[in-house]
């Protein structure tokens, strides 16, 4: 087994195609580079397109989702996990991570994106955090977390625990 990556994403099959092919060329440079990829397992959107390019590439894919999500699941994943709540799969998804990717997603990817930042804060989550700033996507949540650190809300040094990386080749030189 090599080092496993988690990627947080969208399920809307409405969005841009550019994203979903960021992420296949995101998923196809890291199982190159030997790493397994964690993800919400999910057949719609950017989920679909991670596992469809991990099995494509032949690549070591493991799903997350929580029970209530059965017959969501994408059918070509081999490796799931099952959780009882969506808390407990964030947590899953986490684990035995080296690194966390957000791809430009909606709401459950921002919540993913920033739980995980707070438990690197405190030191319960060690592995790196990206997000993947294709367009200026995540320029708003910048522009936001650095409010926060104008205003003595966040410690700059907290907020520099994200990385945005504007390109998926940028991206994929961490971890080379």
């Amino acid at each position: 087994m090599g080092k496993k990556v988690v990627i947080f994403c969208a399920s809307s099959n409405t969005i841009d195609p550019k994203y979903n092919q960021a992420a296949r060329q995101l998923v196809s440079g890291l199982h190159t580079l030997g790493y397994d990829v964690v993800s919400g397992g999910g057949a719609r959107g950017t989920m679909g397109a991670i596992t469809g390019e991990s099995v494509r590439v032949g690549g070591r894919h493991i799903a997350v989702l929580p029970r209530f999500m059965a017959g969501l699941e994408h059918p070509e994943v081999k490796e799931h996990v099952w959780t009882d709540t969506m808390s407990s799969r964030k947590e899953a998804m986490r684990k035995d991570t080296v690194a966390a990717i957000a791809l430009p997603g909606g709401i459950g990817t921002l919540d993913e994106l920033m739980e995980t930042h707070v438990l690197r804060k405190l030191h319960k989550y060690e592995g790196d955090i990206y997000a993947l700033n294709l367009d200026g996507f995540y320029n708003p949540l910048k522009d936001l977390l650095a409010h926060f650190a104008k205003t003595n809300m966040t410690a700059q040094q907290d907020i520099d625990l994200i990385r945005f990386p504007e390109t998926v080749e940028d991206l994929l030189a961490y971890f080379k």
